[in-house]
């Protein structure tokens, strides 16, 4: 597996990296062209405004920016490491950064003197490596909390208060269950937790299907397996050792996939490996609820007649709520063609001009704090409440907020956990199976 995912791969950049490093170029000049990737469209028009200050404090250097749809992104970033056709910089993604640790195509940022006190807490030392260099400057957050169709939760007599104080168990689902169940409805019109409900014909589901979650369940499983007090490794960040085999984790799966059995979870064949998103099933009315990611606050409330509100992540038993909190960061290629003007952009794009000019647009959260109350701000003038999102961010006492599991081989990780999820969550495989699938996952890393 290691051999197979990595080390041929590696070998393969090598040779990339090495034909590179001898076309020479402008590597240190500073002048020209920088040359940027970017996924979200959403978020173009904030950076073109970034760009275009840059470009003005900066004159001889011009930003050119690229966007690709998120699947055609990672795989021809992918092909431009291997073909040495890189962008100078581009946004990287904390699950894929141990991926491109293992393939030492990044470079160190340590001279850019980035203070991670500057940026919400943990968005900073996220990208530290292994090897104590920083390969990412931040750049933007992001949360999950429960998105809802209020046309379906005030017919279920389910109010936002409500809604905003659900807690959860393994054992028999909470307030939480009973409120998914309550927002089910059989094509004969009985609800989930009523008499003669029909949970081989469901017609609104309580709760939109995710699809699995591989292997960090961010939209998915993970507010309960961490609000559970699981953690997904044995450190915050660079763990040694994966516990899909805890008992705490299997249990909280075996309960929240069990939501499916119930007829309250869109089964597995609803999200047909992502082409039928959840915000999709809620969009359509297959489903009242979902949880999803800040990033689809504007997706969600611009769909035409859909009257959406959000609440927090229930509580679980360890007494708090629990949200993964993401932060993407700028990175440069360690074969930037123009690696002095990529430090330069990425130095500017991680300023608090450039992230107050991007929250301006009510897009995303971004790193800095002036740059997520600019954000607060432009949702609020749309007559968007954020609160779900930033709540736990702030409230430390009621709310837990983790990282996406930070190691080596990242890419195996999610290579061996994706068809394992899936075939708990597709085939009702046993969740006691995913312990083989742990030590295989442990095997690697203790190479």
């Amino acid at each position: 597996m290691r051999i197979r995912t990595v080390m041929a791969f590696t070998g393969a950049l090598t040779l990339s990296l090495v034909s590179g490093c001898a076309q020479g170029g402008a590597a240190g000049s500073g002048a020209g062209s920088v040359t940027y990737w970017l996924w979200d469209a959403n978020q173009l028009p904030a950076y073109q405004a970034c760009a275009k200050g840059f470009e003005k404090e900066n004159p001889g250097l011009d930003v050119k920016i690229t966007q690709l749809g998120w699947a055609d992104y990672w795989t021809k970033l992918t092909a431009s490491f291997i073909a040495g056709t890189e962008p100078d910089v581009f946004t990287d993604h904390i699950q894929k950064f141990g991926q491109f640790a293992d393939l030492n195509v990044l470079e160190p940022l340590d001279d850019l003197g980035i203070d991670d006190s500057a940026y919400q807490t943990g968005l900073g030392a996220n990208w530290i490596g292994r090897d104590g260099h920083r390969y990412g400057a931040p750049k933007d957050w992001d949360t999950v909390a429960l998105f809802y169709d209020k046309k379906l939760t005030e017919a279920a007599g389910l109010t936002a208060d409500q809604l905003n104080s659900l807690s959860w168990n393994p054992r028999d689902g909470g307030t939480f269950e009973k409120a998914i169940a309550r927002l089910t409805v059989d094509r004969n019109g009985n609800r989930g937790d009523e008499p003669g409900f029909d949970k081989h014909h469901v017609k609104v589901y309580g709760l939109a299907t995710g699809g699995a979650g591989d292997s960090d369940g961010q939209t998915t499983w993970s507010p309960f397996t961490a609000s559970a007090g699981w953690n997904y490794t044995d450190k915050v960040r660079w763990g040694d050792t994966y516990a899909y085999d805890s008992k705490t984790f299997q249990s909280v799966i075996d309960w929240y996939f069990g939501l499916a059995e119930k007829g309250y979870l869109a089964p597995y064949t609803d999200y047909t490996d992502g082409a039928n998103p959840a915000n999709a099933q809620v969009a359509s009315g297959r489903a009242a609820a979902a949880f999803d990611g800040a990033w689809m606050i504007s997706t969600y409330y611009g769909t035409k007649g859909l009257d959406v509100g959000t609440a927090v992540t229930p509580t679980g038993p360890s007494g708090k709520r629990a949200t993964m909190m993401n932060g993407l960061a700028d990175s440069v290629t360690k074969n930037a063609r123009n690696k002095g003007g990529a430090k330069k952009w990425v130095t500017y794009l991680a300023s608090n001009a450039c992230q107050k000019t991007v929250g301006g647009y009510g897009i995303v959260f971004p790193a800095t704090p002036d740059g997520t109350a600019a954000a607060v701000a432009a949702y609020r003038k749309k007559g968007i409440d954020v609160s779900a999102f930033t709540e736990p961010v702030t409230d430390k006492r009621h709310a837990r907020t983790f990282s996406f599991p930070v190691t080596d081989y990242a890419a195996d990780v999610y290579a061996l956990m994706r068809p394992a999820m899936q075939d708990v969550f597709a085939n009702g495989a046993p969740v006691s199976g995913l312990t083989k699938t742990n030590d295989q996952i442990n095997f690697i890393l203790g190479q």
